[in-house]
């Protein structure tokens, strides 16, 4: 084991379970576990199990009233307060709701721990990334950010620049909204856009507060952006600023909701494309962070078809030793898969779409296509704010 990766993992963290009938099944994430094991990826990461993160580090971005009606409802499903979101239909309470969230944010603090101190250059856990809940409520599936909690810890460690890069198909809101007025912190989420899809924000005018503008960046993608739109407009946007800003700690979040098969969203983009993007990550923490990495999960409703692949590649990635695409996945997973989902399972770590092509912005754009508008109106919304050109 060279210490450079670890893999934060706690088999309890499948207990964050809404009920059968929620479309965050758990068994995304035992299945990942199990397609990362496959792989034989244990050799090059290094698997490590936190502490749940207590009340003074859930502190750190969560209100104080909060965590305590999670609590609650937590130890009373029935009776949780809907004013806190809880017990709603995204975020159903149920029995030990408190301590497997907490758990879950444990394990990504533990990430930037380790990242910050050197204990590992890359970290990734996958159960995280839960990006939409608020300081003061639940939402849209999450209970405790977890990232917005790695990030608040970076900042109390010493971190003065952070950078967050969200290509989750959902805005990351309850992030952005933790660091609004902290410019020590660069939020960058590419979403589907607000006219489309939950949570109706992530628009391009959405920049940071007064005190720290330009550290809010958004670049809201129309409903149907396949692979080449994706690609280019990641590449259009994030590069250059992570560039300009030079991050001591990159974090990422890896939601797999942008993929075609996805039921909750409208974006076309395959698991290859996610791949790429993956890897640009890793690339740009290694130019301009350090090589100081945390990355997480998020979304993914395509619970065997999808999920698996794409967090298993990104555990790949962590590890320096990325699965080719057209690798042939194990057959044991494959009967694990049937055994447990009576699903068929994909047979390769590939949607057949690479290398996947696209066009750098630098060639030239369309003002005329659409997607080239939305990376524009980001542009001319953020560049300025951060001395940058359109």
């Amino acid at each position: 084991m060279s210490g450079r990766a670890q893999l934060m993992w706690d088999e309890a963290v499948t207990g964050y379970d809404f009920g059968p009938e929620h479309p965050m099944d758990p068994i995304r994430l035992a299945l990942t576990r199990k397609l990362v094991d496959a792989f034989g990826l244990e050799k090059d990461i290094e698997v490590v199990g936190a502490r749940p993160a207590g009340d003074s580090t859930l502190r750190l971005v969560h209100r104080d009233d909060y965590i305590q009606a999670v609590r609650a409802a937590s130890a009373d499903p029935p009776a949780a307060d809907e004013s806190y979101g809880l017990g709603t239909m995204d975020d159903p309470a149920f029995a030990g709701m408190h301590e497997v969230s907490a758990l879950i944010a444990g394990q990504s603090v533990g990430a930037a721990e380790a990242v910050w101190r050197g204990d590992a250059l890359h970290a990734v856990n996958f159960a995280g990334g839960l990006h939409h809940a608020m300081p003061g409520a639940a939402s849209g599936f999450c209970i405790y950010n977890d990232a917005a909690l790695a990030i608040a810890r970076l900042l109390e460690l010493g971190a003065e620049r952070i950078a967050y890069v969200d290509v989750d198909v959902h805005h990351g809101d309850g992030v952005q909204a933790a660091f609004w007025e902290d410019p020590r912190v660069l939020t960058i989420s590419l979403h589907e856009h607000p006219q489309t899809l939950f949570p109706q924000t992530g628009w391009p005018q959405e920049t940071g507060s007064a005190s720290a503008e330009g550290s809010a960046v958004n670049v809201a993608l129309p409903a149907g952006t396949g692979d080449a739109g994706w690609v280019r407009a990641f590449q259009a946007v994030v590069p250059e600023l992570i560039a300009d800003f030079r991050p001591q700690v990159l974090v990422t979040q890896h939601g797999a909701d942008t993929h075609f098969e996805d039921p909750l969203a409208h974006l076309a983009v395959s698991l290859d494309a996610q791949r790429t993007v993956q890897m640009a990550c890793h690339d740009l923490a290694h130019e301009f962070a350090g090589g100081r990495w945390v990355a997480l999960g998020g979304g993914g409703y395509a619970v065997v078809e999808v999920v698996p692949r794409s967090w298993t590649h990104l555990v790949a990635v962590a590890a320096g030793r990325p699965i080719e695409p057209e690798t042939v996945i194990p057959e044991s997973w494959r009967q694990e898969v049937f055994a447990r989902t009576r699903q068929l399972a994909p047979a390769r770590m590939t949607d057949g779409r690479w290398p996947v092509g696209y066009a750098d912005w630098e060639s030239g754009y369309d003002p005329a296509d659409r997607l080239d508008q939305a990376v524009l109106a980001t542009r001319k919304a953020v560049y300025p704010l951060r001395g940058l050109l359109p």
